[in-house]
């Protein structure tokens, strides 16, 4: 077996689609299908039925799953490890939410250095859904996220929640933003939820936009009325770009640290849960 067999087994049980799996992964179908027969044929058993409900674990395929994970992560550790990191003793993959990477991410990266001198940082910002996928293969050490996707190899801790503020162009009061030039920050599930119960009447805009980035870029380029992290809030209001909007209520999304389940007790993981702890607490 390899590692293209397992990661494409990995997929299948994830997706229950030969199609999807053949998509995400770039291949073809009858690819997807001569890996897991490979696959199959090494271990010796059926490991997935196919039918109308799609792609099935058998019950040989549910006791191998957990050891196909532990192989990848295994196998893409050993390749990090054999690749080496220059001087220093490792490298630490870390991500973090694309919205965190502002204010934060400095800081952050400085304080992990302090903490671990010896230790290369890799940070790769990046979605949710993708860093927890990364986690549980072995590509991410340590995440900084804003919803946990469910996964058996992962363990997540909440570090605390970033607050959202409503700046706007034309507006200094809630009942003067104009619907029609509202900009929907679509961060998060959580935020989306907060944002409905609050504001309903601006929860349809036809507007948007996943990023902090591309929403302060909107407000400059286009004018209107928007939540932004509170760093982003102050930024934009010492631009003279826009103003907070003095009644709007504050949002908070909760974050995330996310690591692999079986270093949640590591020396280093939780050197990293403690600075960001720290690091979050002044702007809470």
């Amino acid at each position: 077996m390899d590692d293209a067999q397992l990661s494409t087994f990995l997929d299948l049980v994830e997706t229950g689609s030969f199609h999807r799996t053949a998509e995400r992964l770039g291949v073809t179908q009858s690819t997807v299908s001569g890996r897991l027969r490979a696959l199959e044929a090494a271990v010796g058993a059926a490991l997935l039925t196919r039918g109308r409900a799609g792609a099935r674990l058998t019950t040989e395929g549910l006791r191998f799953a957990p050891h196909a994970r532990a192989l990848v992560r295994g196998w893409e550790e050993a390749r990090r490890a054999a690749r080496g990191a220059g001087p220093v003793a490792l490298t630490v993959r870390v991500g973090i939410q694309h919205d965190l990477a502002g204010a934060r991410l400095g800081e952050w990266l400085a304080a992990f250095r302090r903490a671990l001198p010896d230790t290369g940082f890799y940070i790769e910002l990046d979605y949710s859904a993708q860093m927890c996928a990364d986690l549980g293969a072995g590509r991410l050490d340590f995440a900084v996220l804003y919803t946990p996707h469910p996964h058996p190899d992962l363990h997540t801790e909440t570090v605390g929640d970033l607050r959202y503020r409503m700046v706007s162009t034309h507006a200094a009061r809630l009942s003067e933003v104009a619907a029609d030039r509202y900009i929907l920050g679509n961060y998060a599930p959580a935020f989306a939820e907060a944002h409905a119960a609050a504001l309903p009447h601006l929860a349809e805009a036809t507007l948007a936009t996943g990023q902090a980035a591309g929403v302060a870029g909107l407000l400059a380029a286009l004018g209107g009325s928007a939540y932004v992290p509170e760093d982003t809030a102050a930024a934009l209001h010492a631009a003279g770009t826009a103003r907070p909007v003095a009644d709007a209520p504050v949002l908070t999304q909760p974050v995330h640290a996310a690591m692999p389940l079986r270093l949640r007790t590591a020396r280093l993981q939780a050197r990293l849960l403690a600075i960001v702890r720290r690091q979050f607490g002044p702007r809470r």
